[in-house]
């Protein structure tokens, strides 16, 4: 079989891309987790009595320990794989790539498995964050004042 036969045939078997039905889904599930968001920031304040202000902390740490516990029984996938770009807010995504590297490293370890895998995907995402935000709170303390 040459090239062009090769590449013929591989693209009848692959699958069709409905963008618009995915963007859909991405967009429903992403306005679920924010619904389900301001329902945990309305439960911390109107149960736990937290202000509007600091309800948004233990908001966002429940979000990434639901979002552990299902990377840990491997459920963030496959729910990753119906709703998309949806289910990856930046923390539930941030949390989501913490714990897969973190379980890909247990076997050697707590220190040098857990420890050390656990900032793989995540080390990037920390560094340019952090050093972003050193220069933009700079410049504000500049412009603006302290």
């Amino acid at each position: 079989m040459n090239e062009r036969n090769l590449k013929q045939t591989a693209q009848k078997h692959v699958p069709k891309q409905n963008k618009g039905k995915q963007a859909l889904i991405a967009f429903i599930s992403g306005g679920c987790m924010g619904i389900f968001g301001q329902l945990l920031m309305l439960f911390y304040e109107n149960f736990c009595g937290f202000s509007q202000k600091n309800a948004v902390a233990p908001m966002i740490v429940t979000v990434i320990l639901i979002t552990a516990i299902l990377t840990g029984l491997g459920l963030f996938d496959k729910m990753a794989q119906i709703c998309g770009a949806g289910l990856f807010i930046p923390i539930s995504g941030f949390a989501n790539s913490l714990t897969a590297s973190a379980m890909e490293g247990r076997s050697e370890g707590p220190i040098y498995g857990i420890g050390g895998n656990m900032f793989k995907l995540a080390g990037s995402v920390l560094t340019y964050g952090i050093a972003s935000a050193f220069i933009f709170g700079m410049i504000r303390y500049v412009l603006f004042g302290g």
